[in-house]
């Protein structure tokens, strides 16, 4: 009657074995690493290469390390104290930068874990840590939303000049006057046609009729709606950077997200290296696309120092010098979509670019006119720029679909497209809010978050084992599995566990336990109602259920509206309450039962329970 099947005592031993596999990680806690990961956007970190360059760094300096890790966009070496990081630090610099004005690799302080090599290799790793308990640095960036608009509209300013020229509409000049743009014209017929034009090419624009002297104005100015859209896409834009920028730093978990109309929450746990992240996230990056100069001579002229009139020198990916024109084609405000592809007549690796509708007139009308020319797509950053590709223009492009090919292979495609595809910052930020959360404090917050579980524990444990004796070590037993399987699934989910989420773990043994409580006393009331034992183990389990299992589901519900409609440590704290309710399921009715059987379930002649004392009519 009471006796599980072999398999089902297996799996409930599996299941804990992998508990305890997935949260042995956490208890090892982590060490000081210094991290290496490309600072241009042109450059590829290639792994095998700069791990044998940090190793090489390492030795010359006479630093020992405690192992090398790499990842797809990173490379790490962990060290055995902070003194060693700081010296190992400054070693990788000058490795890897060897020109500290022009530095090509980021080289941050970081932490990582202690876990042993055979623990990491089956993908057991601890938990992530928030702000609060692992420290690190919390920014608060404000948007310039007028700056975002005053950037469209100096765009449209070159739209409307474009969209003029093209349907043959003479003006007297276009000029951006505060929050307008103004067009004049000589006499109000041109006024009027102009208006026609620029009402069935754009439809975000809000157009007024005046007059200034002989003059004959039509203004143009962004509508709420439209400024609105442009202002929600500015900041959207933004954190997508931020998240790209944030990745150099190899920072675990970010938190990187809205608040309010115009401002950005950065949190970075575990960060230390507090200069380094504000210059990472203040960086400033500008797409254009020029003409290479291919006049004779002229690149070996640059090259020896005489840089001919309207046009610069730069290096293309590989270190190949280009000479290119001044003049700005386009930029990358123009680029709606880059997307990674295959030529469709030879089917090599290409890279299919999208424009908007003035980027696509814009370069209809410079490939028409440079053909069997080179066009460069140019990436600035920090005032230096690199070419990121340098195609031969084979013919007129328009429609606004861009092919970018030739000498590249799969993966340098899916690269430069994701780097035409992260752009630029699309309004200016700036930090107005810093806080600094030394590793100290969130010592000392762990600290006391695992000690106020910890008491929890014994005091829940001291109760029920005084009150229901072994029944009550059988739920004790059954609390600290719910314990081991809830951090073991915050581990293999690597989620982020906060100080709230520590109270959240705390609660969860209270409602755990609560489970095991309705149990015993069901045990107890059978045992009153004169059943035999076996079958008052056997009924208390079973009657239980149901009260068990709709007192979950509704407390279930609460926290799943609490994941959706929460955020910030309310979702941390859910999100632990959600899966702590799950494996109290678990550990309450199936690991109790598993040992009550274990215990009890071979003895046939069972005369009494040891479950404490129990009251029956009449005695």
């Amino acid at each position: 009657m009471n006796r599980y099947p072999l398999w089902k005592n297996l799996l409930i031993g599996i299941v804990l074995l992998w508990g305890l596999l997935y949260t042995l990680p956490n208890f090892y806690g982590e060490v000081p690493a210094v991290q290496v990961s490309s600072g241009k956007a042109t450059l590829k970190l290639d792994s095998a290469s700069a791990l044998a360059q940090l190793e090489a760094g390492l030795k010359a300096a006479g630093i020992a390390h405690d192992g090398v890790f790499a990842d797809q966009n990173s490379v790490r070496v962990r060290l055995r104290d902070t003194d060693t990081q700081l010296k190992a630090k400054d070693a990788i610099e000058k490795a890897f930068n060897p020109n500290p004005q022009d530095p090509s690799y980021v080289v941050a302080l970081n932490l990582l874990s202690a876990s042993p090599q055979w623990l990491t290799s089956m993908g057991a790793l601890p938990m992530y840590l928030g702000l609060d308990l692992r420290g690190g640095v919390h920014f608060l960036l404000q948007v310039d939303m007028k700056g975002a608009v005053t950037k469209r509209l100096d765009a449209t300013t070159g739209d409307l000049r474009t969209l003029l020229r093209d349907k043959n509409v003479r003006h007297s000049g276009i000029t951006r006057e505060g929050q307008n743009v103004v067009v004049r014209f000589r006499d109000a017929e041109t006024r009027d046609r102009a208006r026609a034009v620029v009402t069935a090419g754009t439809n975000d624009l809000e157009l007024k009729e005046g007059q200034d002297g002989a003059d004959f104005l039509l203004t143009a100015s962004l509508g709420p709606v439209a400024q609105k859209k442009i202002q929600e896409s500015a900041l959207k834009q933004n954190i997508s950077t931020l998240h790209n920028r944030i990745n150099e730093l190899g920072v675990a978990e970010p938190v990187i997200q809205q608040q309010g109309l115009d401002r950005i929450v950065v949190q970075l746990p575990g960060v230390q290296d507090v200069a380094k992240a504000k210059d990472i996230l203040g960086r400033t990056a500008t797409l254009e696309v020029r003409m290479v100069d291919d006049t004779p001579g002229g690149l070996e002229d640059a090259l020896a120092g005489n840089v001919p009139a309207g046009t610069e020198l730069y290096n293309e990916r590989g270190g190949r010098p280009l000479l290119l024109k001044k003049q700005v084609i386009l930029t990358g405000e123009r680029l709606t979509d880059a997307q990674p592809g295959f030529d469709g007549q030879n089917h090599e690796p290409a890279v299919h670019l999208t424009l908007d509708a003035a980027g696509a007139r814009i370069f209809r009308d410079v490939t028409r006119e440079n053909i069997n020319k080179r066009m460069a797509i140019l990436l600035i950053e920090k005032g230096k720029g690199e070419v990121v590709t340098a195609p031969v223009i084979r013919g007129e492009i328009g429609g606004g679909r861009v092919q970018i090919s030739g000498r590249m292979s799969t993966e340098e495609a899916t690269d430069t497209a994701l780097l035409l595809r992260a752009g630029s910052l699309a309004a200016p930020m700036e930090i107005i809010e810093e806080r600094t959360i030394g590793p100290s404090l969130g010592a000392e917050n762990i600290s006391k978050g695992f000690h106020s579980t910890l008491w929890g524990f014994i005091a829940i444990a001291i109760f029920m084992c005084g009150y229901y004796m072994l029944f009550g070590f059988v739920s004790v037993v059954a609390l600290a599995s719910n314990l081991l399987l809830l951090v073991a699934l915050l581990s293999l989910l690597q989620a982020t566990l906060t100080l709230p989420g520590i109270a959240a773990i705390a609660l969860t043994l209270g409602m755990a336990i609560d489970a095991n409580v309705l149990i015993n006393e069901r045990i107890r009331e059978e045992l009153r109602s004169g059943a035999s034992p076996q079958a008052a183990i056997h009924a208390g389990y079973d009657r239980a259920f149901d009260t068990i299992l709709d007192s979950n589901v509704t407390t279930l519900i609460a926290g799943i509206a609490l994941l959706v409609f929460g955020s910030g440590p309310v979702r941390g704290f859910a999100v632990v309450h959600c899966l702590g309710i799950l494996t109290s399921m678990f550990s309450a009715i199936l690991v109790s039962r598993g040992l009550v059987n274990l215990i009890y379930g071979k003895q046939r002649k069972l005369e009494k329970l040891a479950i404490g004392q129990v009251w029956k009519p009449g005695l």
